[in-house]
């Protein structure tokens, strides 16, 4: 455990180590067998989350401003930001723009919650942004999927519901049943200091593993193409550079600066352990381009997270003294 929480903690670390492995493994290795991983990988990296959530938090706090805009820019700007990159950088190769579609159409993670903290900003803020995109995105995506990549990639509305359910309903279930059951055998506050922060490890080792399963069977075409993971580079840097404006000018201009932080974070930062679930589980051997792009943009994002908070003060302006803006 102490050594997945390092990992949990380097993750701009870990997951170019995982790249990197599953790229030697499977140049050296058979890595079809690999598949038969997916489905359990995902449950290990979905369910953990699960544990965390608390959606009776919605009931809670007065920053409805912040939520409506946050999910308005989430589900009204991003995907069609994406979606115009994803056609425009790869016209002939539609997986790895449904990829791009994939990570902007689930937003907000356990990293939202976190980097909000780390930049001072209103964390009951994130973790409401957090619950609520994740029911949202979860219900829209099918919808969005079939709107936007219909007519060029494969989208079976009924297999993507069924991959949700899955990957996201499922998980969710057994994690609010494992939360009450702990809660009621050990009490909230044990729970909350000895037991909660056991398990986003665990979803560590999901990504972590998911990551090296894409990478293995990307292996060939990654040695035949040097270029491709430069390919994916640029369209994650340039949405990801997108919504870090838009988010700070909407969050300077019209919320105080602890909400503002919470709105760049629940919006920036994307549900990735989900996207690439699905990637992996719905589009068949064309949701490992899919995966391939979402892998890197873990990096793009724990990255720029990084980076974000060190120049919070410039990003987001000075910090209040009082009031709800030093939230």
């Amino acid at each position: 455990m102490n050594l997945l929480a390092r990992l949990t903690k380097n993750l701009a670390l870990a997951i170019p180590v995982a790249m990197l492995l599953g790229l030697l493994y499977g140049l050296v290795a058979p890595s079809a067998w690999l598949r038969a991983l997916i489905v359990p990988l995902t449950l290990l990296m979905v369910y953990p989350m699960m544990v965390g959530l608390q959606p009776r938090q919605l009931l809670e706090g007065s920053d409805l401003r912040a939520q409506w805009m946050a999910q308005a820019i989430n589900f009204g700007v991003i995907p069609f930001v994406a979606f115009a990159i994803g056609r425009l950088w790869f016209p002939a190769q539609p997986f790895f723009a449904l990829g791009l579609l994939l990570a902007s159409l689930l937003p907000t993670s356990g990293m939202t919650i976190a980097w909000t903290g780390f930049a001072q900003g209103n964390v009951p803020a994130a973790i409401r942004m957090t619950v609520v995109g994740l029911i949202l995105g979860s219900l829209a995506t099918p919808f969005y999927l079939q709107w936007l990549m219909g007519a060029v990639v494969p989208v079976d509305l009924v297999a993507v519901f069924l991959q949700i359910a899955l990957v996201v309903l499922l998980p969710m279930l057994l994690g609010q049943l494992t939360r009450e059951w702990l809660v009621r055998r050990h009490g909230r506050e044990v729970f909350r200091k000895e037991w909660a922060p056991r398990f986003p490890p665990l979803s560590t080792l999901g990504v972590l593993g998911i990551v090296f399963v894409a990478l293995a069977l990307k292996g060939g075409d990654l040695v035949a193409r040097p270029a491709l993971l430069l390919d994916v580079l640029v369209p994650l840097v340039v949405l990801y550079a997108f919504n870090y404006a838009l988010g700070i000018f909407v969050g300077r201009l019209a919320l105080p600066r602890g909400d503002a932080i919470a709105l760049v974070y629940g919006t920036v930062m994307r549900n990735l352990s989900i996207a690439l679930a699905l990637a992996m589980n719905a589009f068949g051997a064309g949701g490992v381009d899919a995966a391939l792009l979402i892998a890197v943009a873990y990096v793009v994002q724990v990255q720029s997270a990084a980076w974000s908070v060190r120049l919070g003060g410039g990003l987001f302006g000075a910090k209040a003294a009082v009031g709800s803006a030093g939230r």
